[in-house]
Parts: structure tokens; C-alpha cells; sequence
């Protein structure tokens, strides 16, 4: 009995310890989440202005003379796959490498220090991904897909749409697609939309990879912020549970030592 409740006691201080560690991770989680959600509203708001201007151009007829606006047959596919530096944010991770499944003959450009293990490629960290990265990425993508290299680009990457809801999407980013967004506002491109759009893709490309890390790192504390207290709850559940069978044990064993001295002084 006495082995017992050392065991016990030993269980207890373990879970215990779990609990300190998940307590304290998820006040990490909680300290990035506000200055994520804001560094991604920005992010969101650049995206539309980026969106808006590159429809303002792809609508224009000339502009489907653009390499950029190419629709190729064959789809040699290049994916920039964005996932986070560390575990223990739930299925965050894992819901990101489950999409990129989906594309076993993609080319894969990982950002983030699990997705560069997953695809063994040197390790990207998606927190400390710069506009600087992006655009050095963007350049190289760009150059690619003008050359031939490839036939469509995409960014897997994780949408934020709560603090309980995440989602793994996929957005194509090229070829670019002609838009029927009309210029009402009287934009005029110099010296013409054909020269500006194939100027205006590289930042355009950079720019969306830029917010899908930013909102994907917010999705990524989210998660693990979410994942914690989860985790923290079970652990305080086990610790309640795991005291109740100690105590039952300690007065077990107080039980039989009383009931031993009372037989032994009885037989006396």
C-alpha cells in the first residue's frame, strides 16, 4: 500500500509539472496573439489593395500579352507551403501537411522550421520570414514562371478564422486570371498597364506570401494558445482524480495500520 501511494505521489508531481509547463506556454501564446491579429488586419488590408490594383489591370485586354497571365496545358505545380517553427499548437501543422499531401507532384517551398523538416529543405523560420524573404522568393518565382519553369503557383497556407477556428487553404497567386473589374474610378496607368502589371506582379507575389506567413502565424498562436488550455484542463482534471485515489490510498493503508495495532495488542 505504501508503494502505493508513492507512486501516486510521484504521478501527481509529474502532471503537475505538465501543468506549470502548459500554463506558461499558453501565457506566451496569449502575449503574441494581439500583435499577431494586428500585424495580419494590416496584412489583410495590403492583400485587398493588392487584389484591387492587379484586377484594375487584368482586366485590361493587353494585359493578356502578360507572361504572368499565361494559362499553360500541362501543371507542373510549385507550392509554397507555410507552417510554424514548434509543436504543440493542436492539429495546426498537421492540417497543413495533410492539404499538402493532396499535391504529391508539387514542388515544395517551405516556410516555417517543421515544413522544412517535413520536406527537408533549409530551415525557414516563419516567424522572423521578412518582406526581404519575399521578395528574394517572389523574385525567383516570378523569373521561373516567365521562363517557363513551371505552370501555376499557389501558397498553402492557414486562414484565421477565430481563436477556435483555423483552416488549411491554398491560394493561386499565378497565372493571373483576367478580372471583369471595371476602372470607375478613372486610374490611369503609365506608360501602360501591359508594362505596369509585369512590374507590379513581383511585389504583388511577394505581398501575398508575406500576409499568408503573417496570418498563419496568427492562426499558429491561436491554436496553440487554444491547445494549452485544453491541455492544462486535463491536466487539472487528472491531478483532481489522481488526489482522490492518493487520499483513498493513504487512509487505506492508516486503515490497515490501525487494524494491525489493534490486533497486536489484542493478542497481547
Amino acid at each position: 500500500m505504501a508503494g502505493n501511494t508513492k507512486a501516486l505521489r510521484v504521478r501527481i508531481k509529474s502532471v503537475s509539472s505538465t501543468l506549470q509547463l502548459t500554463k506558461a506556454m499558453g501565457l506566451v501564446a496569449s502575449s503574441k496573439i494581439r500583435r499577431a491579429n494586428e500585424t495580419m488586419q494590416k496584412g489583410r488590408d495590403y492583400a485587398a489593395a493588392l487584389q484591387q490594383t492587379i484586377g484594375l489591370l487584368t482586366a485590361d485586354r493587353e494585359c493578356l500579352k502578360s507572361p504572368y497571365m499565361q494559362q499553360r496545358d500541362t501543371q507542373r505545380t510549385r507550392l509554397v507551403v507555410i507552417a510554424g517553427d514548434r509543436g504543440l499548437a493542436g492539429g495546426y501543422n498537421a492540417n497543413v501537411f495533410r492539404l499538402a499531401a493532396q499535391y504529391p507532384e508539387a514542388e515544395i517551398l517551405p516556410i516555417g522550421k517543421r515544413a522544412c523538416e517535413r520536406f527537408g529543405k533549409s530551415v525557414v523560420s516563419s516567424e522572423r520570414f521578412s518582406f526581404e524573404d519575399a521578395t528574394a522568393l517572389a523574385d525567383r518565382l516570378c523569373a521561373d514562371f516567365a521562363a517557363g519553369e513551371y505552370d501555376r503557383l499557389g501558397v498553402l497556407s492557414t486562414d484565421y478564422r477565430s481563436v477556435m477556428t483555423q483552416e488549411a487553404t491554398v491560394r493561386w497567386l499565378l497565372p493571373l486570371t483576367k478580372s471583369e473589374q471595371k476602372n470607375t474610378a478613372g486610374i490611369v496607368f503609365e506608360p501602360d498597364e501591359l508594362t505596369v502589371l509585369n512590374n507590379v506582379v513581383r511585389e504583388y507575389v511577394a505581398g501575398m506570401i508575406t500576409v499568408c506567413v503573417r496570418e498563419s502565424f496568427a492562426s499558429e498562436v491561436a491554436a496553440r494558445r487554444m491547445a494549452m488550455d485544453s491541455a492544462g484542463k486535463n491536466a487539472k482534471q487528472m491531478i483532481d482524480e489522481l488526489q482522490l485515489e492518493y487520499n483513498r490510498a493513504r487512509q487505506g493503508a492508516i486503515t490497515q495500520e490501525i487494524t494491525e495495532i489493534v490486533a497486536g495488542s489484542g493478542n497481547s
